[in-house]
């Protein structure tokens, strides 16, 4: 069930469930059945609803739950956005059975009911809406009264969560078989509220057929690649992580990282550093080791040993020509590389230039750019990257540029593999926001991969275990709070995946 699935797919998943025999009018029964159930069990104040319609298939699905809940018991009245003689198909056949008035869409009626179910656009809305659609949803957003949106809120487009023009900002929102990117990407996480996916009969076997590589990212999707200890290892199997530090007013974000490769499981954890950092470095880190390892010489010099076999650059390193010098030694080197921050910066306008270096090294790469840091190495590819509307589209063609997984942060985190697959999160909760955060997720990942993990389900698995350990810090966590919780959240993925569970 972790599949996403784009509006394009979730249309071909119906046209080959009909094609395989079940009518579409039963599938929007079934649809406007699970709207019921949730309108049902909103737990709203009073029972008055009002559904309002549009001319498609989200329509539909709406006429048929009206008809339910007014069975059941509710004050119901129904609304169309535009003539009931344009309706067509199953949506023209739901619109028949239902056997109470059809009204005209008037914005002052909201104010009399308890509920509003919104029915009039689904996840395949591809226009900005604009003159009575879009003065129908701003009435609703203005109305005050909760909302339970059909598909997705409309406006909201199902493929990038964009607004289109104008959106429903819902209480819950139900959908169909999967979920679809809009109701994971912002602002359409927002709009949409808290999620029902419903199951309305589209066999598991058709999903599989025509899903695009999308997914949840939940432990399901990269817990078959997680590097469990066994009983038979030692540290010096679990791999060797280094983690290049800042000058020595800046050693906080290695520090940070550094435990919290540690704590991933990486074997062994040295940061490399100049002569100046050493004491401040060497006072504060207990299991982490320090080297002395002053510019890309330095770095190159300390990478002649072969156990050292994962590097983190960027936190703190500073942007400019040294952090590239090092990024390219690393490259050379041949080491598996996690590249944040300022190593990402060093590198705007030179996405090639990048590419071509990462592609060199041919073993394992992670990028891990927020918003900012992604515009501006990808500068001068902003019809290529940047012009893409979708976030998920957008990260897979960077991996695919840069020949390494892509992890863009956010909110809404994006992780892609140049292969295409992709993964969205949405268990980050919003007080993740803090200062060094971002070097702590970077650790998580590096000590992944020393292991031996391939990055792009390093990535997903940094990006899950990041979320989830900040909900186990609580609100008011900063940064050092992050690496003590993910311990526990490393102890429930073991009781819940290990070998032994």
């Amino acid at each position: 069930m972790n599949e996403v699935l784009e509006p394009k797919e979730m249309a071909e998943a119906d046209r080959r469930t009909i094609a395989a025999g079940t009518p579409g009018i039963e599938l929007m029964e079934r649809a406007g059945a699970a709207v019921a159930r949730e309108a049902a069990a909103s737990g709203v104040t009073g029972r008055r609803v009002l559904v309002l319609c549009g001319p498609g298939n989200n329509g539909g699905d709406g006429f048929v739950a009206a008809r339910i809940l007014r069975e059941q018991g509710f004050d119901v009245r129904l609304s169309l956005l535009g003539a009931r003689e344009k309706l067509s198909g199953d949506a023209a056949i739901a619109a028949s059975r239902w056997p109470g008035k059809i009204e005209a869409f008037d914005s002052g009626r909201l104010a009399n009911c308890d509920l509003i179910v919104d029915a009039l656009f689904g996840a395949g809305l591809a226009r900005d809406l604009s003159g009575e659609a879009k003065r129908a949803v701003e009435a609703i957003n203005a109305s005050d009264v909760p909302v339970l949106a059909v598909d997705l809120p409309s406006g909201i487009d199902g493929a990038s969560g964009k607004v289109r023009g104008a959106a429903v900002r819902a209480a819950r929102t139900v959908t169909f078989c999967r979920m679809k990117p809009g109701h994971l990407l912002l602002p359409g996480r927002v709009h949409a509220g808290a999620i029902t996916v419903a199951d309305i009969g589209i066999p598991d076997r058709i999903v599989a057929e025509i899903a695009g590589g999308i997914s949840l990212n939940t432990p399901e999707v990269w817990i078959n690649a997680y590097p469990w200890p066994r009983i038979d290892g030692h540290k010096y199997k679990r791999g060797h992580a280094v983690v290049v530090s800042g000058p020595a007013h800046a050693t906080g974000a290695a520090r940070l990282a550094a435990r919290a490769a540690l704590c991933a499981g990486a074997g062994l954890v040295t940061v490399a550093a100049s002569k100046a950092a050493l004491p401040v470095l060497a006072a504060s880190l207990e299991a982490v080791m320090v080297r002395e390892a002053n510019g890309a010489a330095g770095l190159k010099k300390l990478l002649s040993d072969e156990r050292l076999n994962a590097v983190l650059l960027g936190p703190a390193n500073g942007v400019g020509k040294a952090t590239k010098a090092a990024v390219e030694a690393a490259a050379k080197a041949k080491r598996a590389l996690v590249l944040d921050a300022d190593a990402i910066s060093s590198f705007a306008r030179e996405s090639g230039k990048l590419a071509k270096l990462l592609k060199m090294n041919r073993i394992q790469g992670l990028c891990t750019p927020h918003d900012g840091e992604f515009a501006k190495l990808f500068a001068n590819d902003s019809a290529k990257i940047l012009g893409i509307e979708s976030k998920i589209a957008k990260t897979r063609a960077a991996a695919k540029l840069l020949g390494v997984a892509v992890l863009l942060k956010g909110p809404d985190t994006v992780v892609a593999s140049p292969d295409g697959r992709a993964t969205v999160a949405n268990n980050a909760p919003p007080w993740l926001a803090t200062a060094g955060a971002g070097d702590v997720l970077g650790g998580i990942a590096l000590g992944l991969i020393a292991q031996g993990m391939p990055a792009f389900e390093a990535g997903c698995a940094a990006a899950w275990l990041h979320g989830e350990a900040a909900k186990q810090a609580g609100f008011g966590m900063i940064a050092e709070d992050l690496t003590p919780a993910l311990k526990k959240v490393l102890e429930r993925l073991y009781e819940a995946f290990g070998p032994e569970s």
